[in-house]
């Protein structure tokens, strides 16, 4: 069988563990002879081309960026891509370098770093990774092939809680419905998996095989969709003790922060950040609540990127030359109450900036009622 990793027999000796798409096939090295790997299959089974191969425990050192990936780069960039999926970071250099690829094709996307190697495991690794990242995703499929999947369900658990901690977006993948390729209805097993990764704090759950290649597309999103929203009822997914005992960065920090403990103990039913870069709804998205958030923004980037944090809803809004904050303010609560999301009484906790057009200059927290004479 040929591969196209040449230096593969350069980087393995006798006994280790080769795991073919996804580990469905195994192989365990018995001997190297210059460019040929002579191995035994200790679990068989059907091949096809361009399936992926993993060393369990993690150490390839193939590069996380191919020259094929180099060029998708500036694909993405016509494409005006909101976010770039970079597989197989080995360490912060590989977000690095990517973000510098964007920047020369003219791309302002956020790189999503799926964590699929062992390597990126390491404490002081992952950290490194998360920072640079617009957020990342557990990739369970190749991840669980190089640690093994008892390993799994913890390293899900604390990468999710690494992420939200680090205002980042964190994104839970792989074969969460997997049945569903070939049934109309799920088993109860991913039913659990879904919700569980829910209660952990994914901001996206996310399906593969089951609607590109599936034959129930629709019956799979409906299920996960339906499962979320469930989750999202119970009473564990609406606490969070998030920066309970930090100090905060800044002013739009702190405020967006405030906001969150307003709405958590007045009983509000919206709220509402105007933002130039949706960072106010970012941080805010981080406390669980269960409190809807409307990013409200001119900028259609914005109103895309923000799709992905848990809980904010993009709503495009005019810009405002009005001096008049009250009159601001009456335009918010008419676009929530033209969205059918408040009504006479409700409470709505509005964040905004002083200053308009400044990117991180929200510095204001107001609260109002919905039908007030004045705003």
């Amino acid at each position: 069988m040929g591969i196209a990793y040449k230096t593969l027999p350069q980087e393995v000796e006798a006994g280790n563990v080769l795991l073919l798409d996804d580990g469905k096939v195994v192989l365990e090295v018995t001997n190297v002879e210059g460019n040929r790997i002579n191995t035994v299959v200790t679990q068989g089974g059907a091949l096809s081309d361009k399936k992926g191969i993993n060393l369990r425990g993690g150490g390839l050192s193939a590069n996380a960026l191919t020259e094929k990936d180099k060029k998708d780069i500036f694909t993405a960039a016509k494409a005006k891509a909101d976010y770039v999926a970079l597989s197989f970071p080995v360490n912060g250099d590989d977000v690095r370098e990517t973000k510098t690829l964007l920047k020369a094709a003219g791309c302002d996307a956020g790189v999503i770093s799926k964590i699929e190697r062992a390597e990126a495991l390491i404490e002081e690794t992952i950290l490194d990774i998360i920072e640079e990242s617009a957020g990342i995703m557990v990739a369970r499929g190749d991840l669980g092939v190089e640690i093994g999947d008892p390993q799994l369900p913890a390293q899900q658990k604390r990468l999710i809680k690494l992420a939200r901690s680090n205002d980042r977006i964190v994104i839970t993948a792989t074969q969460m419905l997997e049945s569903m390729i070939t049934n109309p209805i799920p088993t109860r097993a991913e039913v659990f998996d879904v919700a569980n990764a829910v209660l952990d704090g994914t901001d996206a759950v996310m399906l593969s095989a089951e609607t590109a290649a599936g034959d129930y597309p629709e019956n799979a999103v409906k299920t996960m969709h339906d499962v979320c929203l469930e989750t999202e009822k119970n009473p564990i997914a609406k606490v969070s003790h998030h920066r309970l005992h930090e100090h905060f960065k800044g002013i739009d920090e702190t405020i967006a922060m405030s906001t969150m403990y307003a709405a958590n103990h007045l009983g509000v039913k919206v709220i509402a950040a105007l933002t130039e870069t949706g960072k106010t709804a970012m941080w805010m998205s981080r406390m669980s609540s269960n409190i809807s958030i409307y990013a409200m923004s001119d900028n259609v980037q914005t109103l895309r990127k923000v799709t992905l944090y848990r809980g904010v809803y993009p709503c495009g809004i005019e810009k405002s030359s009005a001096n008049d904050w009250s009159q601001v303010n009456e335009t918010v609560i008419e676009t929530l109450i033209n969205k059918e999301v408040v009504e006479n009484g409700n409470l709505v906790v509005l964040t905004k900036g002083m200053y308009k057009d400044k990117s991180g200059g929200t510095n204001m927290m107001k609260i109002l009622r919905v039908g007030d004479a004045n705003y």
